[in-house]
């Protein structure tokens, strides 16, 4: 099987699954989007969108698929199963559609477009993005306050797609200092190598630099 990707965040979540179950598949770099690429991998996701998994008997697009898949291929309990999956589930849904959700109208704002020049910031979207952060990551506080995982006592896949965006947040620059829980359960992911840095070893050209970002290129 082989995994096609890039650095953007769902693609990067793939791959941090991947790595993180060692995976026995290929990884390549993707660019649907670029010129002239499209009918390339239109058969194998009509969106166009990253990860798709190919030669898995059917070729598999989204993000939490492909987990599913790879979790169930290496019998690994990261996808829960049994008593614990409707918990996981819950976490799933609620984080995509609150927490996972704001951090990404704050980072397409002042990341995505800023990238790839797509327009200027538009703060009242940013504010928008702030406040249902703030929402979402006090639920998650509250959770989070009283356990050190998502769901039961080890990490979960539900971990790794609520912090889908937070890698990004050099550029997005939310406030995650303000919930402690949070921060300690961000730091713990941090911790595990595949989460930290899933492209290691990989062909993955880095992402066009953010202007005035702290990974921009200084001037000579």
């Amino acid at each position: 099987m082989k995994l096609l990707f890039s650095r953007n965040p769902n693609p990067r979540l793939a791959v941090a699954v991947a790595r993180y179950l060692d995976a026995k598949l290929d990884f390549e770099f993707a660019s649907p989007f670029a010129p002239g690429q499209a009918e390339r991998y239109r058969p194998l996701n009509p969106n166009l969108s990253l990860p798709i998994l190919v030669g898995s008997g059917n070729n598999l697009w989204e993000a939490d698929a492909i987990a599913c898949r790879l979790s169930r291929d290496a019998r690994s309990d990261l996808w829960r199963t049994g008593d614990d999956e409707p918990e996981m589930i819950r976490w799933l849904s609620w984080g995509k559609e609150n927490f996972a959700r704001a951090c990404d109208v704050v980072h397409f704002e002042r990341g995505t477009k800023q990238r790839y020049g797509i327009g200027p910031i538009d703060q009242h979207r940013v504010e928008e993005g702030l406040r249902d952060f703030r929402t979402a990551a006090a639920t998650l506080e509250n959770a989070l306050s009283e356990r050190d995982w998502l769901v039961e006592v080890s990490v979960s896949y539900a971990d790794f797609r609520m912090a889908t965006f937070l890698p990004f947040n050099d550029v997005a620059r939310l406030p995650l200092d303000e919930y402690p829980s949070v921060s300690r359960w961000y730091r713990q992911l941090e911790e595990i190598d595949a989460w930290r840095d899933p492209f290691k070893g990989l062909d993955a050209p880095e992402l066009p630099p953010v202007p005035g970002s702290p990974h921009e290129p200084r001037p000579e």
